[in-house]
């Protein structure tokens, strides 16, 4: 099967359970955080990695995938709070705090992330020891000092660091994607490190570029956000053509970095495809990637 239609299979039977016994107005919320559109990036990398080392536990793997996406969908909701980006417009809908109240979005987001979290400890009596450094490797994608939380709390900060500020609130879980990945695979995580960090820096780049230029109509969400709330941005530091030229250095690393296995030609092609997809101005096939693939 397709790995986008495993993942919002996967998806739905994690919400199914939850949504059928928990009060009608939070079920409804929840759906429409987690099944409001969206690549699923971060899950699908997940399940690529694990496929590359070996899918040694691919249960583990469509569960850790599974959560990955339904704490990012948590952080989305939290992003757009009027306490934070103030968003009324997520994926071309209402944000969730815009269609059911702040307090159920609140309660929404916590929701996931509980559900995140027992999914995957759910499997603890099969393979316990992998489970448990999954468990470990999200935890630290969604808390502090590293993670979205710390992210997050950066743009409180007076003084920013630009990349500790993306790796966090944005790196942190496509790092805890790849690694969950490639120990749910069976593979070695230490060989995985970093390839992450550097997927979300780029990421948040092409987020400030889309921010700084884009149109809202055609994001589906509102635009302009990093300087009418004075967050640090890439387009700031680097201008336009120096932040396109930072997020292709970013991918062309990782590139580099994914390590020899039988999936890598893969994950190569993934990588550069999503890449392409959040960059539509940049050329189809640039020589710098292409060298890098072999």
């Amino acid at each position: 099967m397709d790995a986008y239609l495993r993942i919002e299979d996967a998806l739905e039977a994690s919400l199914q359970p939850v949504c059928e016994s928990c009060p009608p107005r939070l079920a409804q919320a929840l759906r429409h955080a987690v099944f409001a559109g969206g690549s699923r990036f971060r899950p699908r990398l997940c399940l690529a990695v694990a496929e590359a080392c070996g899918d040694a536990h691919p249960q583990l793997a469509i569960a850790a995938a599974t959560a990955i996406e339904l704490l990012h969908c948590a952080s989305l909701i939290y992003d757009d709070l009027p306490c934070f980006d103030d968003a009324a417009i997520r994926r071309g809908k209402p944000a969730v705090h815009a269609a059911f109240g702040e307090e159920l979005a609140i309660l929404a987001g916590n929701a996931l992330i509980v559900r995140a979290f027992e999914l995957v400890s759910e499997l603890v009596t099969s393979a316990p020891l992998h489970t448990g450094l999954v468990l470990a490797s999200l935890a630290r994608g969604v808390g502090a000092p590293h993670g979205i939380t710390a992210g997050q709390a950066w743009e409180s900060e007076p003084r920013i660091d630009l990349r500790a500020y993306h790796r966090a609130k944005t790196g942190a879980l496509f790092e805890a994607a790849v690694v969950a990945g490639a120990i749910a695979g069976g593979g070695d995580a230490r060989g995985w490190r970093g390839l992450g960090d550097h997927l979300g820096e780029a990421y948040q780049v092409a987020d400030d570029l889309r921010d700084a230029t884009g149109q809202s109509d055609m994001l589906g969400k509102p635009v302009g956000q990093d300087a009418v709330h004075r967050r640090p941005s890439a387009v700031d530091q680097l201008g336009p053509g120096g932040a396109v030229n930072r997020m292709q250095d970013l991918i062309n690393a990782v590139i580099r970095l994914i390590p020899r296995c039988p999936g890598r030609e893969t994950l190569v092609f993934l990588v550069s495809n999503w890449a392409q997809s959040l960059m539509p101005a940049m050329p189809v096939s640039r020589p710098a990637m292409v060298a890098s693939a072999s």
